[in-house]
């Protein structure tokens, strides 16, 4: 599943490609890509036609359009789920063998005209969103410059890369849980856009395990947790974001390149760089985790002793 960077990749080409253009023409081609929005298909094509999208904003993994033009104030949500792709495309380009939604919109020199949803797996999907006032009434969070958001992404709490979120709030919401430190930071009413890739890959270079638990972590320990996933975030965006999957691409249709970088993550029985380099020998170990997996090392990433 797409996280953070692999989000914001996208999000980045739509605000460069749809922002400011207007919806002239709307073709849902699977219903069940529209399924959350509650009043139907001809409701989502006659409600979206007409609108102008006046910026493309997200919140974690969550990815929204807001929209001038609806009687009510909304956005146009659209969630990638496991294989979701919005391309930017000329007319005269051959449909692709998933589209599930495709938006006509305003004429501008140079720039293609179609935005196509595409979703083989078919867990992701578009709908429409009324707006809520954001809980600080500071602006929502990437490309948004309004204290609003979809009511739909009201329980998203703010992410590592948010100008607006302080680090301290990390600390206090971690401890007032009592699970295991990989669980907290993947709960995304305490911290959003952090997925189970680079979380391995933060909690790696924290030097934390991801079976600590939250009651007993330290503040600085959650300092340093916190900047380990700032700088994962950071260097991931800049690679274009991790592709495991030949489904993730962003709106151009390039897939990221994060995936070369990676120091824990999907590296079962390789060497540990930071041991290596201390003049240690330890090997990455892989441990089932909520139905996926988990990578860390058993040297530098100390499991809590059972009591």
């Amino acid at each position: 599943m797409p996280e953070l960077p692999e989000v914001e990749v996208v999000r980045e080409g739509l605000d460069k490609w749809v922002r400011a253009r207007t919806v002239q023409s709307v073709q849902v081609l699977d219903s069940r890509s529209v399924r959350r929005h509650t009043d139907g298909v001809e409701d989502f094509e006659q409600t979206l036609t007409g609108c102008t999208i006046a910026s493309v904003a997200r919140r974690g993994k969550f990815l929204w359009m807001d929209l001038d033009g609806l009687q009510t104030p909304g956005a146009l949500v659209a969630h990638l789920g496991m294989s979701g792709q919005l391309l930017v495309e000329e007319p005269s380009a051959p449909d692709e063998k998933h589209l599930k939604v495709r938006l006509t919109l305003s004429q501008k020199s140079d720039f293609p005209d179609e935005l196509r949803f595409v979703d083989q797996r078919i867990f992701g999907g578009m709908f429409l969103s009324p707006l809520v006032v954001t809980p600080d009434g500071l602006p929502a969070g990437a490309g948004s410059v309004r204290a609003t958001m979809p009511e739909a992404a009201a329980h998203i709490a703010r992410d590592v890369m948010d100008p607006h979120r302080d680090p301290e709030d990390l600390y206090v919401g971690l401890r007032k849980r009592t699970s295991q430190l990989k669980r907290a930071i993947l709960d995304q009413s305490v911290l959003s856009g952090v997925g189970n890739i680079y979380a391995d890959e933060a909690l790696w270079q924290a030097g934390l395990s991801g079976l600590r638990n939250t009651a007993t972590i330290r503040r600085a320990e959650v300092h340093r947790l916190n900047d380990a996933l700032v700088d994962v975030m950071t260097r991931a965006l800049a690679a274009g974001g991790t592709s495991f999957d030949s489904l993730y691409v962003n709106v151009n249709g390039a897939s990221g390149y994060f995936a070369r970088s990676l120091n824990a993550y999907g590296r079962e029985g390789k060497t540990c760089t930071r041991c290596l380099d201390n003049g240690r020998e330890s090997l990455i170990r892989r441990d089932p985790f909520m139905g996926r997996s988990s990578y860390s090392c058993p040297i530098c990433q100390p499991r809590p002793r059972k009591r």
